[in-house]
């Protein structure tokens, strides 16, 4: 008898967790949304204006979303968008002396290696990023910094709490090279090279 109710319980757990596989198949959207920082490593060009200054960037946290296309149960499209991050620029010792903000759109080619059943997604992509800047503003003159195309790479993993819905952790790093002028003058390249963290859920449609 305990042995019966054993079987049914075991049977009925891995009944359970087969259910809560979320099978992606080609076809399938994945939405994702959570909290996304930016992280900013950067370095000034060598002997520049900004170099001398020792400007740094900031982090910043704001709301990341993303939306991918399976196009095999194995190889998805991925584009990755936010509300726009915002990042004090200071010296060192000294308070913010500038500001921008900047929307990094970023089109990647996904790989999910495990098999489509599985209630663990893992993945990995690589692909191009656009970042635009916007709203520069400085308390030494006009600041601008120029868009930049890069290269990114991304690892993640979504778990699957049932059919539809995932729990998701990613991270992107993405290739950011802006050229930088004040008052009309060119003050270096900035190469802010950052790394994207993001936690969230998501929604397979």
């Amino acid at each position: 008898m305990k042995k019966t109710v054993v079987s049914t319980l075991i049977g009925a757990a891995v009944l359970a967790a087969s259910s809560a596989a979320s099978a992606y198949e080609a076809g399938d959207i994945i939405v994702r949304a959570g909290v996304a920082s930016v992280q900013p490593d950067e370095s000034m060009e060598a002997g520049s204006t900004l170099d001398t200054l020792n400007a740094g960037l900031d982090n910043d946290e704001q709301l990341g979303i993303t939306a991918a296309y399976m196009l095999t149960s194995n190889i998805g499209v991925e584009l990755l968008a936010a509300t726009p991050f915002s990042h004090d620029i200071p010296l060192p010792g000294a308070n913010t002396v500038a500001e921008t903000k900047h929307l990094p759109p970023t089109l990647s080619l996904q790989y999910y290696p495990m098999d489509a059943k599985s209630a663990l997604q893992p993945y990995v992509g690589v692909g191009v990023n656009y970042t635009t800047f916007f709203s520069e503003e400085s308390t030494l003159g006009d600041l601008k910094l120029d868009d930049s195309w890069g290269l990114a790479a991304q690892v993640g993993v979504d778990y699957a709490i049932n059919e539809n819905m995932v729990l998701n952790a990613a991270m992107w790093y993405i290739d950011i090279d802006s050229d930088a002028s004040l008052n009309g003058a060119d003050i270096g390249t900035v190469q802010i090279d950052p790394m994207v963290y993001m936690l969230g859920v998501g929604y397979k449609f």
